[in-house]
């Protein structure tokens, strides 16, 4: 038997093995509150509406179609242009709830880490799929990239705004208070308005685990 028969063998039995499928499903939400930050920081403030555009929220502090590399992504050098897919900050109420509790605190109000969007009527927000769609009513539909994950900035400005005594100790504690909490980011696949009190259709695809 010759290598390329013996390989057609080898990914035929691999391709037996038993592999756990979920099948995509539909949720219903609504938009609880949403918020836009200035350009020159990323604390936001509540408004009515977002006009969103390809490049995310007009005038936001993470809007643009590019952005530059952090400490999210050591593979590139710092300060590298990439492709922004954290135009919009998504995060759930309960889940901010939870983290406060952790941190000893009364609350954490999205805009303290810079939220875009609170959305109700979902559970465990944070655990939705890259690739999750959004549709929203009036048109808008979001796609979300991943979790977001919890950082010292957003810490610091937890700490600073519930008026803890040790900011610092604010800033590290938030990162694992927060671990898979923090909500999710997503970018913009068609634009529009969104407003308040907006119903939303959450679309979540099928997943699966990978096993090299």
């Amino acid at each position: 038997m010759n290598q390329k028969q013996n390989a057609t063998l080898d990914l035929s039995s691999e391709a037996e093995k038993p592999v756990d499928i979920i099948p995509a499903k539909k949720l219903s939400a609504k938009v609880g509150a949403l918020y836009v930050a200035p350009s020159d920081h990323f604390q936001t403030r509540p408004v009515e509406e977002l006009q969103l555009g390809f490049d995310g929220i007009s005038g936001d502090f993470h809007a643009g179609a590019t952005r530059r590399s952090g400490g999210r992504e050591p593979w590139y050098l710092r300060g590298t242009e990439m492709r922004n897919e954290r135009q919009i900050s998504i995060v759930a109420a309960d889940e901010l709830a939870v983290v406060a509790a952790r941190m000893g605190l009364a609350e954490i109000k999205p805009e303290w880490i810079g939220a875009n969007l609170l959305i109700e009527g979902v559970p465990h927000l944070s655990m939705l799929p890259s690739g999750t769609l959004l549709f929203f009513k009036g048109g808008v539909t979001i796609k979300v990239d991943a979790q977001n994950g919890p950082c010292r900035l957003a810490g610091r400005s937890v700490a600073e705004n519930a008026g803890m005594a040790d900011h610092e100790a604010g800033a590290l504690a938030f990162p694992k208070a927060a671990k898979r909490l923090r909500g999710l980011v997503a970018w913009v696949e068609k634009p529009g308005c969104i407003t308040t009190g907006e119903e939303i259709s959450v679309r979540v695809p099928e997943q699966w685990i990978y096993r090299a």
